[in-house]
């Protein structure tokens, strides 16, 4: 699997999860969290494949690349709202079109600064236990994902819902199930490891 199609997905989803954010829906135990939370979980897992070949240096190239494009995004379905519909489009037409892309700023500030701080963070951490520690390679994915997306989580939720709703289970709703998902989609690395290597040249010997 090429790196380009890591990037290419790892970006995909970013925007993919600003889009369905605006969804919450209700998981069994009455755990409610945004559409977007699968989808999103899986960005951190792909990031670390990102650091795995590319480095840190290249992870955060990557992180700013993404945020930018959901910078992008947020301000085009703005101006795309605002542009004056058609006579036929009608005002269902607009108000449908304004109520899946129209996130109110508030909801768009968390999540980008919510990405932003925790992409970062992930990283980091993920870029540390491989210099420090080296060994078990989803250890270093379960250890930088839980604090990233625990960071994650606290600020999104605490940015977009302080004052309105009740934070704390919103937070751990989120948080369980980002985990959950990062657990699910640890084989990954493993898969991209044996894609690489098996496609590596192999030393030639000599009789």
């Amino acid at each position: 699997m090429r790196i380009t199609l890591i990037i290419g997905l790892y970006i995909a989803c970013e925007i993919i999860a600003n889009v369905t954010a605006a969804k919450p829906v209700l998981l069994p135990g009455n755990i409610v969290v945004p559409a977007a939370v699968f989808i999103y979980a899986i960005t951190f897992t792909l990031i670390d494949l990102v650091n795995e070949k590319l480095g840190k240096q290249g992870a955060r190239h990557v992180v700013y690349t993404a945020f930018l494009a959901n910078l992008l995004l947020a301000a085009y379905s703005q101006f795309a709202i605002r542009l004056p519909a058609t006579p036929f489009y009608g005002d269902e037409g607009q108000a449908a079109f304004a109520s899946v892309l129209g996130s109110t700023w508030r909801i768009v500030l968390a999540s980008l600064t919510a990405y932003l701080i925790s992409s970062l963070i992930d990283v980091q951490v993920f870029a540390w236990w491989r210099e420090r520690v080296g060994r078990h390679k989803w250890a270093r994915v379960l250890a930088s994902n839980a604090v990233s997306t625990l960071v994650d989580s606290i600020v999104f939720i605490v940015i977009a819902f302080g004052g309105v709703m009740p934070v704390l289970p919103l937070i751990k709703g989120q948080y369980i199930v980002k985990m959950a998902v990062t657990v699910v989609s640890v084989p990954l690395i493993y898969l991209v490891r044996a894609r690489v290597a098996a496609k590596s040249p192999q030393p030639s010997s000599v009789a």
